[in-house]
């Protein structure tokens, strides 16, 4: 228990000052960057709306959990099937945090390889989305035919599902939201964001949405997975019989297919993954095996899987984790040899 309690500390201390530039960095991406500069170019055709989504999602703050509505909504507001998956695959990939944390644990050379090999993830995986004919269950056009009831995030300017998202009443009408963070914010201060009234925030209350964003909301969402990587970590190093399991298996090609498994099955989000794949690798796994565990396993959640067979069916969710699987590999292999 001391050899866990110490090896815990260790990497806690470690990410500590990556995580809080991070968290910052996070909550003025949320505040000054507008949603609808983002939603703007994701539809249409040809190569420039998969560029865009993906580098969108490379530096969005949002989790593969908090990408799927904004995804969903994308792709009901007119969005092709490329640009959404390519969005899927680079939002929860990676971020601003989980790079700086990748830098603290795993050096230079893994981070801009991994910031790299998810651009070239997110944009095969949007190139196989616009050449899949996809027409939606129930409907006899393409998908960016379909009407549906969209409402304006009164917060941060989002379009929202009226159907489908969180909603509040206020003096006898209803207000739609894209995050919980949003609607909390409105309901603190609602005259300030309904038509009555035009609000515009001063320095200090855009200063206090980035603080509350970033070290609130965001520690709510990634907090407990990040502290489940942080534990997984240290159980690895601190535990013998499990470091010596690592370094005798997973050294070879064995660990490339464990760190595939193990990440289709187990969702750890991209800042959490890497004191993991760091724990692993220093017990002797393969870099390329861990390169693929921060590959697969943030962008395979049981959240992901099931919101894609329901909103586009089983085909479309095969060729999604086919498709990241042999990518994953690939990268990771090639990761190995440089």
């Amino acid at each position: 228990m001391t050899e866990f309690l110490t090896a815990f500390k260790d990497y806690f201390i470690e990410v500590l000052p990556f995580l809080a530039i991070g968290f910052s960095l996070s909550g003025l991406i949320h505040e000054f960057v507008p949603t609808q500069l983002v939603e703007k170019h994701l539809g249409g055709k040809g190569i420039k709306p998969i560029l865009y989504s993906t580098l969108a999602g490379t530096v969005l703050p949002i989790c593969c959990i908090g990408s799927l509505p904004v995804a969903v909504s994308l792709h009901q507001k007119g969005a092709r099937l490329g640009p959404v998956l390519a969005f899927l695959v680079a939002t929860p990939a990676t971020s601003v945090t989980a790079l700086l944390v990748c830098y603290a644990l795993l050096g230079i050379k893994f981070t801009v390889f991994i910031f790299f090999a998810v651009i070239l993830m997110g944009l095969v995986m949007g190139v196989v989305g616009n050449l899949i004919k996809f027409v939606p269950r129930g409907l006899t056009v393409p998908i960016h035919h379909q009407e549906i009831a969209l409402a304006t995030d009164p917060v941060c300017g989002m379009s929202v599902d009226m159907s489908k998202r969180l909603k509040t009443e206020y003096k006898g009408m209803d207000y739609y939201f894209c995050s919980p963070h949003c609607q909390t914010t409105f309901e603190k201060e609602p005259e300030g964001y309904t038509v009555e009234k035009e609000h515009i925030k001063s320095t200090k209350e855009r200063l206090s949405s980035v603080f509350l964003y970033g070290f609130v909301g965001m520690v709510k969402e990634i907090g407990p997975e990040l502290l489940l990587g942080l534990a997984l970590a240290a159980l690895v190093a601190a535990i013998a019989p499990v470091g010596k399991f690592v370094g005798s298996h997973f050294g070879g090609s064995f660990g490339y297919l464990f760190s595939l498994v193990f990440g289709l099955v187990i969702y750890i989000c991209s800042t959490a993954s890497v004191p993991l794949a760091h724990a692993f690798i220093q017990q002797g796994m393969n870099i390329g095996a861990g390169m693929v565990l921060l590959l697969v396993g943030p962008v395979t959640s049981w959240a992901t899987i099931l919101v894609l067979r329901k909103e586009f069916g089983g085909r479309i969710l095969l060729v999604y984790l086919i498709v990241i699987s042999i990518l994953a590999l690939f990268l990771g292999y090639w990761f190995s040899l440089i």
